[in-house]
C-alpha cells in the first residue's frame, strides 16, 4: 500500500521519456508505449526512487501554484501506477 511515506521507483521494464511527436510524455516497454496525460507526466517525471510521495506533491505544488491540495490526486495516481506495475515502491 502506497502511503505519503513512500519512495515510487519506475518499474525497471519501462522507460519515461519525452516523446516530441506524441507531444507528451509517454511510458515505453518491450511491447509498446503508454502516452501520459499532462498531470501524469508531471508526476512520474518526479518519481526518481529518491523522492517521497510527500515530496513528490511539494514539488508539484510549487511548481504550480495554483494547484493546492492536490495530494490526494497524486498518491491515488501513483497507488494506481503501482497496480498498472508502472512504479516500484
Amino acid at each position: 500500500m502506497i502511503t505519503v511515506e513512500s519512495i515510487p521507483s519506475l518499474n525497471r521494464m519501462f522507460r519515461f521519456q519525452w516523446e516530441q511527436a506524441q507531444d507528451s510524455y509517454v511510458l515505453l516497454y518491450p511491447e509498446g508505449m503508454i502516452q501520459l496525460n499532462g498531470p501524469a507526466g508531471e508526476i512520474l517525471a518526479l518519481v526518481d526512487g529518491e523522492r517521497s510521495v510527500d515530496a513528490i506533491t511539494r514539488a508539484l505544488e510549487s511548481k504550480f501554484p495554483d494547484a493546492e491540495g492536490i495530494g490526494g490526486d497524486v498518491l491515488e495516481f501513483l497507488a494506481d501506477a503501482q497496480q498498472q506495475r508502472w512504479i516500484t515502491l
